[in-house]
């Protein structure tokens, strides 16, 4: 059975920092909940996490809307 680990907490606290290294550790990948982290060009406002900061690690549900 597939683990899920939901991390939880204010913007701009490290959240997708920490997501990134727990899916690098655990070869896993990111599932974004963020209501406004959909929304393509709303990169600055939201924290959002940059092509860079991601590592390699598949990320969804950001850019979809």
């Amino acid at each position: 059975m597939q683990k899920l680990l939901v991390i939880l907490g204010p913007t701009a606290t490290g959240k997708s920092d920490l997501a990134v290294g727990l899916a690098e550790l655990f070869n896993g990948e990111v599932i974004s909940a963020d209501s406004r982290q959909v929304y393509r060009g709303l990169d600055i406002g939201t924290g959002k996490i940059t092509r860079e900061e991601m590592h390699g690690i598949r990320h969804h549900l950001l850019d979809i809307a």
